[in-house]
Protein backbone atom coordinates (compact mmCIF):
# COMPACT_ATOMS: atom_id res chain seq x y z
CA UNK A 1 0.00 0.00 0.00
CA UNK A 2 1.82 2.85 -1.48
CA UNK A 3 0.93 6.22 0.31
CA UNK A 4 1.26 8.01 -2.85
CA UNK A 5 -1.00 5.98 -4.76
CA UNK A 6 -3.41 6.61 -2.12
CA UNK A 7 -3.38 10.32 -2.24
CA UNK A 8 -3.62 10.21 -6.53
CA UNK A 9 -7.05 7.98 -6.16
CA UNK A 10 -8.49 10.11 -3.75
CA UNK A 11 -7.69 13.13 -5.27
CA UNK A 12 -9.14 11.67 -8.46
CA UNK A 13 -12.33 10.42 -7.03
CA UNK A 14 -12.73 14.02 -5.66
CA UNK A 15 -12.65 15.39 -8.79
CA UNK A 16 -14.85 13.26 -10.46
CA UNK A 17 -17.47 14.40 -7.68
CA UNK A 18 -16.34 18.15 -8.58
CA UNK A 19 -17.02 16.53 -12.79
CA UNK A 20 -20.56 15.47 -11.09
CA UNK A 21 -21.84 18.84 -9.65
CA UNK A 22 -20.78 21.04 -12.44
CA UNK A 23 -22.60 22.84 -14.96
CA UNK A 24 -21.52 20.12 -17.72
CA UNK A 25 -21.96 17.24 -14.86
CA UNK A 26 -25.57 14.75 -13.77
CA UNK A 27 -28.34 16.52 -13.79
CA UNK A 28 -29.20 14.26 -10.69
CA UNK A 29 -25.66 15.19 -8.43
CA UNK A 30 -26.32 18.52 -9.44
CA UNK A 31 -30.34 18.64 -7.64
CA UNK A 32 -28.75 16.72 -4.69
CA UNK A 33 -29.23 18.49 -1.26
CA UNK A 34 -27.69 17.47 2.25
CA UNK A 35 -31.19 16.45 3.06
CA UNK A 36 -32.28 15.02 -0.30
CA UNK A 37 -29.18 12.65 0.54
CA UNK A 38 -30.49 11.24 3.65
CA UNK A 39 -31.57 8.24 2.30
CA UNK A 40 -29.08 7.24 0.24
CA UNK A 41 -26.33 7.62 3.32
CA UNK A 42 -28.64 5.52 5.98
CA UNK A 43 -28.84 2.71 2.67
CA UNK A 44 -25.32 2.67 1.95
CA UNK A 45 -24.62 2.41 5.62
CA UNK A 46 -26.71 -0.49 5.89
CA UNK A 47 -25.48 -2.29 2.86
CA UNK A 48 -21.49 -2.14 4.99
CA UNK A 49 -22.84 -3.69 7.40
CA UNK A 50 -24.62 -6.38 5.35
CA UNK A 51 -21.17 -7.16 3.67
CA UNK A 52 -20.02 -7.46 7.39
CA UNK A 53 -22.40 -9.94 8.41
CA UNK A 54 -22.03 -11.90 5.28
CA UNK A 55 -18.43 -11.51 5.53
CA UNK A 56 -17.86 -10.89 2.03
CA UNK A 57 -14.53 -9.27 1.36
CA UNK A 58 -15.51 -8.40 -2.00
CA UNK A 59 -18.61 -6.74 -1.38
CA UNK A 60 -17.60 -4.67 1.39
CA UNK A 61 -14.59 -3.17 -0.82
CA UNK A 62 -17.68 -1.76 -3.15
CA UNK A 63 -19.84 -1.21 -0.31
CA UNK A 64 -17.41 1.16 1.33
CA UNK A 65 -16.38 2.65 -1.89
CA UNK A 66 -20.06 3.86 -2.28
CA UNK A 67 -20.56 5.10 1.51
CA UNK A 68 -16.62 7.09 1.30
CA UNK A 69 -18.42 8.86 -1.98
CA UNK A 70 -21.47 9.34 -0.01
CA UNK A 71 -18.83 11.29 2.18
CA UNK A 72 -17.33 12.85 -0.53
CA UNK A 73 -20.98 14.59 -1.58
CA UNK A 74 -21.65 15.90 1.02
CA UNK A 75 -18.51 17.73 1.33
CA UNK A 76 -18.82 18.65 -2.38
CA UNK A 77 -22.02 20.15 -1.66
CA UNK A 78 -20.50 22.25 1.55
CA UNK A 79 -17.82 23.41 -0.55
CA UNK A 80 -19.89 24.66 -3.23
CA UNK A 81 -22.49 26.46 -0.07
CA UNK A 82 -18.69 27.89 1.20
CA UNK A 83 -19.13 26.18 4.75
CA UNK A 84 -16.35 23.77 4.70
CA UNK A 85 -15.11 20.99 2.18
CA UNK A 86 -13.14 17.78 2.37
CA UNK A 87 -9.73 19.24 3.47
CA UNK A 88 -11.20 20.58 6.43
CA UNK A 89 -13.41 17.19 7.53
CA UNK A 90 -9.80 14.90 7.26
CA UNK A 91 -7.69 17.63 9.12
CA UNK A 92 -10.92 18.34 11.55
CA UNK A 93 -10.89 14.02 12.43
CA UNK A 94 -7.44 13.62 12.36
CA UNK A 95 -6.68 16.66 14.75
CA UNK A 96 -9.60 14.55 17.01
CA UNK A 97 -8.25 11.22 17.00
CA UNK A 98 -5.28 12.55 18.25
CA UNK A 99 -6.51 14.78 20.48
CA UNK A 100 -8.66 11.87 21.66
CA UNK A 101 -5.95 8.99 22.17
CA UNK A 102 -3.23 10.77 24.41
CA UNK A 103 -1.96 7.12 25.74
CA UNK A 104 -1.04 6.72 21.71
CA UNK A 105 0.19 10.18 20.40
CA UNK A 106 1.30 11.66 23.65
CA UNK A 107 2.52 10.11 27.36
CA UNK A 108 -1.30 9.20 29.06
CA UNK A 109 -0.93 5.81 30.93
CA UNK A 110 -3.98 3.73 30.69
CA UNK A 111 -4.75 -0.08 32.42
CA UNK A 112 -7.21 -0.80 29.79
CA UNK A 113 -10.30 0.17 27.50
CA UNK A 114 -12.45 1.16 30.30
CA UNK A 115 -9.71 3.83 30.87
CA UNK A 116 -9.41 4.56 27.04
CA UNK A 117 -13.06 5.50 27.11
CA UNK A 118 -13.17 7.29 30.57
CA UNK A 119 -10.25 9.35 28.90
CA UNK A 120 -12.02 9.72 26.01
CA UNK A 121 -14.82 11.13 27.32
CA UNK A 122 -12.95 13.57 29.34
CA UNK A 123 -11.28 14.72 26.14
CA UNK A 124 -14.74 15.47 24.35
CA UNK A 125 -15.61 17.58 27.20
CA UNK A 126 -12.95 19.74 27.43
CA UNK A 127 -13.45 19.72 23.41
CA UNK A 128 -16.90 21.91 23.71
CA UNK A 129 -14.55 25.08 24.86
CA UNK A 130 -17.63 26.43 26.92
CA UNK A 131 -18.49 26.41 30.98
CA UNK A 132 -22.26 25.15 29.83
CA UNK A 133 -20.28 22.13 28.59
CA UNK A 134 -19.87 21.45 32.29
CA UNK A 135 -23.34 20.88 32.80
CA UNK A 136 -24.14 18.63 29.64
CA UNK A 137 -24.38 15.48 30.17
CA UNK A 138 -22.42 12.51 28.85
CA UNK A 139 -25.38 11.33 26.92
CA UNK A 140 -25.38 14.06 24.91
CA UNK A 141 -24.75 13.98 21.61
CA UNK A 142 -26.39 10.29 20.72
CA UNK A 143 -28.49 11.00 17.47
CA UNK A 144 -32.00 10.67 17.81
CA UNK A 145 -32.32 9.64 14.96
CA UNK A 146 -30.52 6.41 15.55
CA UNK A 147 -32.95 2.88 15.46
CA UNK A 148 -34.05 2.25 19.20
CA UNK A 149 -32.02 -1.20 19.92
CA UNK A 150 -28.82 1.17 18.69
CA UNK A 151 -29.97 4.22 20.53
CA UNK A 152 -30.57 1.86 23.89
CA UNK A 153 -27.10 0.64 23.84
CA UNK A 154 -25.18 4.29 23.06
CA UNK A 155 -26.96 4.98 26.33
CA UNK A 156 -26.31 2.60 28.10
CA UNK A 157 -22.56 2.25 27.15
CA UNK A 158 -22.06 5.97 28.19
CA UNK A 159 -23.71 5.33 31.69
CA UNK A 160 -21.54 2.64 32.20
CA UNK A 161 -18.00 4.53 31.34
CA UNK A 162 -18.95 6.80 34.23
CA UNK A 163 -19.31 3.56 36.64
CA UNK A 164 -23.16 3.64 36.21
CA UNK A 165 -23.67 -0.04 35.62
CA UNK A 166 -24.61 -3.78 36.90
CA UNK A 167 -22.21 -5.39 39.28
CA UNK A 168 -23.03 -8.64 37.49
CA UNK A 169 -25.54 -9.75 34.94
CA UNK A 170 -27.67 -11.83 37.12
CA UNK A 171 -28.41 -8.17 39.17
CA UNK A 172 -29.69 -7.85 35.65
CA UNK A 173 -31.71 -10.84 35.43
CA UNK A 174 -33.47 -9.76 38.76
CA UNK A 175 -34.42 -6.17 37.24
CA UNK A 176 -36.09 -8.08 33.76
CA UNK A 177 -38.43 -10.24 36.68
CA UNK A 178 -39.21 -7.03 37.76
CA UNK A 179 -40.20 -5.40 34.49
CA UNK A 180 -41.85 -8.65 33.57
CA UNK A 181 -44.09 -8.35 36.65
CA UNK A 182 -45.05 -5.15 36.46
CA UNK A 183 -45.71 -5.60 32.24
CA UNK A 184 -48.33 -7.81 33.14
CA UNK A 185 -49.92 -6.14 36.28
CA UNK A 186 -50.11 -3.43 33.68
CA UNK A 187 -51.84 -6.30 31.25
CA UNK A 188 -54.09 -7.42 33.87
CA UNK A 189 -55.74 -3.86 34.60
CA UNK A 190 -56.04 -3.80 30.88
CA UNK A 191 -53.37 -0.30 31.21
CA UNK A 192 -52.32 0.87 27.75
CA UNK A 193 -50.23 3.35 28.29
CA UNK A 194 -48.98 1.25 31.39
CA UNK A 195 -48.34 -1.85 29.08
CA UNK A 196 -46.14 0.76 26.63
CA UNK A 197 -44.55 1.83 29.11
CA UNK A 198 -43.08 -1.04 30.67
CA UNK A 199 -42.89 -2.95 27.33
CA UNK A 200 -40.35 -0.31 26.47
CA UNK A 201 -38.62 -1.31 29.98
CA UNK A 202 -38.43 -4.69 29.19
CA UNK A 203 -36.76 -4.11 25.91
CA UNK A 204 -34.39 -1.56 27.39
CA UNK A 205 -33.31 -3.94 30.44
CA UNK A 206 -32.80 -7.15 27.25
CA UNK A 207 -30.42 -4.39 25.81
CA UNK A 208 -28.46 -4.05 28.73
CA UNK A 209 -28.30 -7.93 29.34
CA UNK A 210 -26.55 -8.43 25.54
CA UNK A 211 -24.57 -5.72 26.50
CA UNK A 212 -23.31 -6.60 29.55
CA UNK A 213 -22.15 -9.89 27.57
CA UNK A 214 -21.12 -8.10 25.34
CA UNK A 215 -23.43 -9.24 22.24
CA UNK A 216 -24.79 -6.55 19.91
CA UNK A 217 -28.71 -6.21 20.29
CA UNK A 218 -28.55 -5.38 16.40
CA UNK A 219 -26.70 -8.74 15.45
CA UNK A 220 -28.63 -10.74 17.98
CA UNK A 221 -32.47 -9.62 16.76
CA UNK A 222 -30.71 -9.81 13.12
CA UNK A 223 -29.84 -13.22 13.88
CA UNK A 224 -33.59 -14.58 14.88
CA UNK A 225 -35.81 -12.43 12.44
CA UNK A 226 -33.25 -14.30 9.73
CA UNK A 227 -34.16 -17.65 11.38
CA UNK A 228 -38.04 -16.57 11.92
CA UNK A 229 -37.65 -15.87 8.01
CA UNK A 230 -36.27 -19.17 6.88
CA UNK A 231 -38.62 -21.02 9.27
CA UNK A 232 -41.83 -19.38 7.57
CA UNK A 233 -40.40 -19.95 4.47
CA UNK A 234 -40.31 -23.80 4.99
CA UNK A 235 -43.65 -23.35 6.03
CA UNK A 236 -45.05 -21.66 2.89
CA UNK A 237 -43.16 -23.76 0.48
CA UNK A 238 -44.44 -27.40 2.32
CA UNK A 239 -48.09 -25.49 1.76
CA UNK A 240 -47.29 -24.83 -1.97
CA UNK A 241 -46.27 -28.23 -2.46
CA UNK A 242 -49.43 -29.84 -0.52
CA UNK A 243 -51.25 -27.50 -3.08
CA UNK A 244 -52.69 -25.44 -0.12
CA UNK A 245 -53.13 -22.23 1.56
CA UNK A 246 -52.99 -21.14 5.29
CA UNK A 247 -56.59 -21.10 5.48
CA UNK A 248 -56.45 -24.97 5.54
CA UNK A 249 -54.27 -24.98 8.29
CA UNK A 250 -55.48 -24.52 12.35
CA UNK A 251 -52.71 -23.13 14.78
CA UNK A 252 -52.06 -26.31 15.58
CA UNK A 253 -51.25 -27.46 12.37
CA UNK A 254 -49.13 -24.58 11.36
CA UNK A 255 -46.95 -25.39 14.64
CA UNK A 256 -46.27 -29.02 13.39
CA UNK A 257 -44.74 -27.51 10.33
CA UNK A 258 -42.75 -24.79 12.31
CA UNK A 259 -41.58 -27.69 13.94
CA UNK A 260 -40.58 -29.83 11.13
CA UNK A 261 -38.28 -26.41 9.97
CA UNK A 262 -36.88 -26.10 13.34
CA UNK A 263 -35.76 -29.58 12.81
CA UNK A 264 -34.31 -29.19 9.54
CA UNK A 265 -32.75 -26.25 10.62
CA UNK A 266 -31.13 -27.96 12.64
CA UNK A 267 -30.24 -30.52 10.73
CA UNK A 268 -28.07 -28.00 8.55
CA UNK A 269 -26.22 -26.40 11.18
CA UNK A 270 -24.98 -29.58 12.31
CA UNK A 271 -23.85 -31.02 8.80
CA UNK A 272 -22.29 -27.62 8.44
CA UNK A 273 -19.92 -28.18 11.29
Amino acid sequence: MKKENIKNEFIRLVEVMEKLRSKDGCPWDLKQTHFSLKPSLIEETYEVIEAIDENNTDKLKEELGDFLFQVIFHCQIASENKSFDIEDVLKNVREKMIRRHPHVFENTKVKGVKDVLSNWEKIKKEEKGDKKSENKSILDGIPKSMPAIMRAQRVQDRAARVGFDWNHVEDIFAKLDEEFAEFKSAYKKKDSEGMEEELGDLFFVLVNIARFLEKDPETVLSKTIGKFINRFTFIEEKIARDGKDFSHYTLEGLDKIWNEAKKAQKNRKLKQK
